[in-house]
């Protein structure tokens, strides 16, 4: 009996040891089936507890009446299908008539506890199915990339891990340019350079503006083309965009090759429909911290940041068909920072918001968004650092937080790739000095890079 007694007390600790340091293997291993079993026995009860059900149809009860009988309950919507996950479960429901999606994302939270698992979230899938992900646990705790996470296409980086457990994306050709507010070790940066070593290995120009000296952006300057540090250089590096954009634009003009006989397929407005010889390099352009470029203290100062913001508004309007895409960060981005500035942050479709000191720096990002949005900033908690609300201008939303990527880990992989790195003939009078350790390394020549226009 003791042996027994002995072998249970060790195979609780090697399950609670297995909860700690590895929980998607003892979700996998116990928890889903705990999960599944909670949720189809409590299912109905929970959906009438959180006011997800509809009365029974008129023709039942006058059945009921009829015959004599109880009255039939009210109904719960049907379960199409339960799925585990390595995270969590998903369950996909058919709406009763009656039903609103939104009522089912409403609940979300009483959901969660009714359940007993770590979070809900719910999705239409289209009209009268609605999705729930369901969480088993904390995934942004200790965050782990999937090793199916890498770039699913040209311009697209895994750079978060969702808080449903999936692997959210920057998706340039999809969401052209963005802004990424937080304050001060919220993880902003980080964000940032895991996107610069996502784009490394890619074929794509890497254009830097930081104003802090290039303390940020510097250590990678083995990758990019141009690279900025004080708002002078920026405001010179923006016209040389500009320039620069303006020749592609000739050269799509040129390459439209529209005719009577030419399949309307073969028409392009943009680099992407160019044959593949003719397609300029894209571009994506990040800017550190925009504040320090809209900063002024003379005159000289206000003409100076009168000139960057028409810059970076005419790139963000007219860019994307260019192959020009931006990445804009910044601890504030409001009204304040002077005229143009509102009107670049409307073109801004994709926004992520790490840890913000207050409500109004949340509200800049999503306030014409989404309310919620801007709560779930508000409450991001400051010892969680790269946790993060990611959304668009389509009002959705999600938390995510992206992994620690160390300095080095980005350095090293700058350094792997510095011969992706094209040269632009607009740009060249910006190009950064190649660290020394890639100088030894014997790194191919840059100017050699394929996809250099």
């Amino acid at each position: 009996m003791n042996a027994l007694w002995i072998t249970l007390l060790v195979v609780l600790a090697a399950v609670l040891v297995l909860r700690w340091l590895r929980p998607t293997w003892y979700w996998m291993t116990f928890g889903v089936t705990f999960a599944t079993i909670r949720v189809l026995i409590r299912y109905r009860s929970v959906m009438d507890a959180c006011g997800l059900t509809v009365p029974p149809a008129r023709w039942r009860l006058a059945l009921a009446r009829v015959s004599n009988r109880p009255p039939p309950e009210a109904r719960s919507p049907r379960i199409l299908r339960l799925r585990p996950t390595s995270t969590g479960l998903v369950l996909r429901l058919k709406l009763r008539p009656g039903q609103d999606a939104f009522d089912f994302t409403a609940s979300s939270d009483r959901l969660r506890h009714s359940f007993a698992l770590h979070n809900v979230v719910s999705r239409e899938i289209r009209s009268g199915v609605v999705e729930l992900r369901m969480t088993g646990y904390d995934v942004l705790k200790r965050v782990r990339m999937p090793a199916a996470a890498v770039p699913g296409g040209e311009l697209r980086v895994p750079v978060a891990l969702r808080e449903d457990g999936a692997v959210h994306y920057r998706d340039y050709r999809q969401v052209p340019h963005a802004l990424n507010v937080g304050a001060t070790q919220s993880g902003k940066s980080v964000y940032q350079r895991t996107l610069v070593a996502g784009l490394a290995p890619q074929n794509v120009a890497l254009v830097g503006i930081d104003c802090k000296n290039g303390v940020e952006l510097a250590p990678l300057a083995a990758r990019l083309t141009a690279l900025a540090d004080n708002p002078d250089a920026a405001v010179e590096l923006l016209a040389a965009l500009v320039e620069y954009m303006g020749r592609v634009y000739q050269l799509v003009r040129s390459e439209q090759r529209i005719s009577v006989g030419l399949p309307d397929a073969e028409i392009t407005a943009d680099i992407w429909d160019l044959p593949a010889h003719l397609r300029p390099v894209p571009v994506v352009l990040f800017v550190d911290e925009v504040a320090e470029l809209a900063l002024a203290a003379s005159r000289a100062d206000e003409d100076r940041r009168d000139q960057i913001v028409t810059h970076l508004v005419r790139l963000s309007q007219l860019g994307r068909a260019a192959g020009i895409y931006l990445e804009i960060c910044g601890q504030r981005f409001g009204s304040e920072l002077g005229k143009g500035i509102t009107m670049l942050r409307a073109q801004l479709t994709g926004r992520t918001a790490h840890r913000v000191n207050d409500e109004t720096s949340a509200n800049m990002a999503f306030g014409d968004i989404s309310p919620d949005a801007v709560l779930a900033a508000v409450q991001i908690d400051k010892d969680r650092p790269g946790t993060a609300v990611a959304g668009d201008s389509s009002g959705g939303w999600y938390r995510i937080r992206a992994p620690h990527t160390t300095l080095r880990q980005a350095v090293d992989t700058c350094n792997a790739h510095a011969h992706r790195t094209p040269a632009i003939p607009e740009l060249e009078p910006f190009r950064p000095a190649l660290p020394v350790r890639v100088l030894v390394g014997k790194v191919q020549p840059r100017a050699a890079a394929a996809g250099a226009f």
